[in-house]
Order: C-alpha cells, then structure tokens, then sequence
C-alpha cells in the first residue's frame, strides 16, 4: 500500500494535465449563463477574498473581448482583453484571474499565456499594457512585462502598470 501526504497529494493534483476548453467572445455574443459566470467569479476574488469594495461593473466590458478557462464546464480562469486606445493607449489584459479551486495547478501561468496570445493575434502584434497588483510582479515579469510606473493605489491595493514590448514575449 502506497499513501501519500496531504502535499505530496497537492503536489501530484497540480501535475496532472487539465482538460481546459478556451473560449474567447465579443460581450455582445456572451450567453447570459456565461456573463453571470464571469461576473460571480470576479466578485468571489476581486470583492469577497480580497475584501474590497468597488464598482467591478465599470462600463468597459461591452467593448472588450473576453477570454474564459472552463474546466468540467466550470469557470477556471478568465481575462478582458481590450483594443488598443479603449482602456490604454496600448492594447491590455484585464480583470485577471483564476477560480480559487483550481489555484497553484499553473493554470494563471497558463490563463496569460493564452491572453497574450489572443491579444495579438486579435489586435496586432503591439505592446500590450496591463494594471497589475504590486504583489504579483514576478508573475508578470516572468512573460516579460517591465514595470513602467510607481506604486499607485486602486480600491485600497496596491498596483503598478507594466508594458509587454511587442518583441518581448516569447511563448514559454
């Protein structure tokens, strides 16, 4: 009989390959089932874990693309990704984030790989801008996002922007 510890059991989840179905769409082309997904995971991390209360609805979803992770048809991971000259000068990824459940498996490695990617296969091959929590910067440096700002605070978090090069990234 073989028993394994409780990390050793976490460590063995995480490799195992996951079944992942990306779906990217329009706002105007989400299904209602779909929207509501998207909008009870941002609320689950964004204001409940992080306990932060802000405005999540912000009137820029209707002009982004949205990139959803579904794992066993159940929301995973999910990004908005926006044109360049909507949110920022540069094209962007927003809103990042994956499902409590399926943390430390790689999946948010995976989630911006996959935005990086429909980002410019959608807009372009430019540089791509991004807002992203101060605390997560290793993260985003490791698909070579640079810092290009100080430390600003949004809801009570502390955020930094980042700029991706369009010469940059490399797919890992």
């Amino acid at each position: 009989m073989f028993i394994l510890t409780v990390q050793q059991q976490k460590k063995l989840l995480s490799i195992v390959i996951m079944e992942i179905q990306w779906n990217c769409k329009a706002f105007d082309n989400l299904k209602p089932i779909e929207l509501y997904q998207v909008i009870r995971l941002r609320n689950e991390v964004f204001v409940v874990e992080q306990n932060c209360v802000f405005q999540d609805a912000d009137n820029k979803d209707q002009g982004c693309l949205h990139l959803m992770g579904y794992i066993n048809n159940e929301l995973a991971a999910y990004t908005r990704l926006a044109p360049a000259g909507y949110i920022y000068d540069e094209m962007s990824i927003g809103r990042v984030i994956t499902s409590p459940a399926y943390r430390s498996k790689g999946l948010g490695f995976t989630l911006m790989q996959q935005s990086i990617e429909q980002c410019r296969k959608l807009f372009g091959e430019t540089s791509i801008k991004i807002g992203a929590q101060y605390h997560l910067k290793k993260f985003y440096t490791s698909f070579g996002f640079k810092q290009i700002s100080d430390i600003y605070l949004e809801d009570g978090i502390e955020h930094i922007y980042m700029l991706l090069n369009e010469n940059e990234y490399q797919t890992k």
